[in-house]
């Protein structure tokens, strides 16, 4: 069973995602789902499609940004708009959670709230240091 992080009160990561998680996910409140994580980065993920399809059948909407190693600033970007757009509060996941909160973190660089952005992130149990003057 995957940890659900809150990053905001609208925002939270996890690592990968299965699909008793969407389930809990849906029970939770959560009205959106965000993918980071390309199918086969290993073998026993559940896939994308079957991750949305059972989204669908909870009245979930179902997003895939999927990346792999850091995110550039145009996935970060990409990020910070699905988010902004979608149904809140929103759950991203990835391997890890580590690849969700640092698009999220680097999609509100230029805010003026690198503390805050960095404490959120230490807070949901991710240390983003290393990336705090991009922020």
């Amino acid at each position: 069973m995957a940890d659900f992080r809150t990053v905001t009160p609208s925002f939270s990561v996890a690592p990968q995602l299965g699909l008793e998680d969407i389930d809990r996910a849906a029970d939770q409140g959560f009205k959106t789902i965000l993918c980071n994580r390309p199918d086969n980065e290993d073998i026993r993920q559940p896939t994308i499609a079957e991750l949305s399809e059972r989204a669908e059948t909870h009245g979930l909407t179902f997003l895939a940004l999927p990346f792999a190693g850091a995110p550039a600033l145009e996935i970060a970007d990409q990020q910070g708009a699905l988010i902004a757009h979608a149904d809140a509060p929103v759950l991203a996941y990835c391997r890890s959670g580590t690849r969700s909160i640092t698009a999220w973190a680097l999609s509100q660089r230029g805010t003026g709230m690198r503390e805050e952005i960095l404490q959120q992130a230490w807070e949901a149990g991710y240390d983003l240091r290393g990336i705090a003057a991009a922020l």
